[in-house]
């Protein structure tokens, strides 16, 4: 079975849209992380968690690339 590329979709305003918004909204979850829970280890790893995805996601709209948020599938 040949692999669809993902780049056609990718390149709409629709799907970079809500790319970005899943950015900040991951961005901002770990800014609320840390600000809330304070600097604990697994405060950390979560923030620290969260906020790669949320500037790959961001990074990922503003090129025009999938996201490695898109790369695991939909989810139930």
């Amino acid at each position: 079975m040949a692999d669809r590329d993902p780049a056609p979709l990718a390149r709409s305003t629709t799907y970079r849209v809500v790319t970005a918004a899943f950015g900040i909204l991951f961005s901002g979850l770990a800014v609320a992380i840390v600000v809330v829970a304070g600097l604990t280890i697994g405060a950390a790893i979560a923030a620290a968690a969260l906020g790669f995805l949320g500037v790959e996601a961001l990074v990922s709209a503003y090129r025009s690339t999938p996201s490695l948020l898109s790369k695991i599938g939909p989810l139930p």
